[in-house]
């Protein structure tokens, strides 16, 4: 355990050096960032960093996708019911049906799912706006599973690369037969830039995966309260 602890203050020893030099690198020379980026690539070791750089990517991708869905998924849900009201009272269950038909989004499919069932009563409009609420609600999670896997596999390449730096550094004292710092930096510093690589990637992509969430959640509680609001006029209709 003490050598677990001695390890670990080198190894945070070692980070503030390495930031205390690349600020002052930085300063005095002003290196651009994609050729720190570039130099920290090649440290790190292209058979580690690689695996990392396209979770980062790859997650990147299903996060815009899924951005860009929810956004047109987002619509004015209130309009929406106001619409589909006056549509009722103007022209019956099928000049409503026709407004939701022609409108995109998850709460104008669950309107028209339900308005399509209004001849078999309101129990079967509940059933109906239920049911395909929970078919809206699965397209809407659509992918995030990927995201999460991404977010999962980023850190633990990192520490994967962690041990493999580590072990090339204990190998690399064993050849020397002895331990100086210039033996085991080789080796170490493929093992922190691998780990900060890692837990970066996976910090932007859930930073985003709960972005994400929040905006589902948001868009099922539009979706609740709007079938509610359905229902409610479906009863309205049939009592006049």
């Amino acid at each position: 355990m003490k050598k677990l602890f001695m390890f670990l203050a080198a190894m945070g020893a070692t980070v503030t050096a390495n930031l205390a030099i690349a600020q002052e690198t930085v300063g005095e020379t002003a290196v651009p960032l994609h050729q720190v980026l570039k130099k920290n690539f090649i440290d790190g070791g292209p058979l580690f960093m690689t695996p990392i750089i396209l979770c980062l990517i790859l997650g990147l991708a299903f996060v815009i996708e899924r951005i860009i869905y929810l956004n047109l998924a987002d619509k004015n849900t209130k309009r929406l019911v106001d619409d589909v009201e006056n549509a009722l009272t103007s022209g019956g269950v099928e000049a409503a049906k026709d407004l939701c038909r022609n409108t995109s989004g998850p709460v104008a499919s669950i309107f028209y799912q339900g308005l399509d069932r209004a001849s078999e009563g309101v129990e079967m409009v509940e059933k109906a706006v239920v049911n395909y609420g929970g078919v809206q609600m699965g397209k809407l999670e659509s992918n995030l599973s990927w995201i999460a896997l991404f977010i999962a596999i980023a850190p633990s390449l990192g520490f994967l690369g962690t041990v493999i730096g580590m072990v090339q550094a204990f190998n690399d004292i064993e050849v020397a037969g002895q331990i100086s710092p210039s033996i085991v930096a080789g080796g170490m510093k493929v093992a922190l830039i691998t780990t900060v690589a890692g837990l970066i990637v996976a910090i932007v992509l859930q930073l985003f995966y709960n972005y994400i969430l929040a905006k589902i959640d948001t868009i099922v509680n539009k979706m609740e309260d709007a079938s509610i609001t359905l229902v409610d006029l479906v009863i309205k209709y049939k009592n006049k």
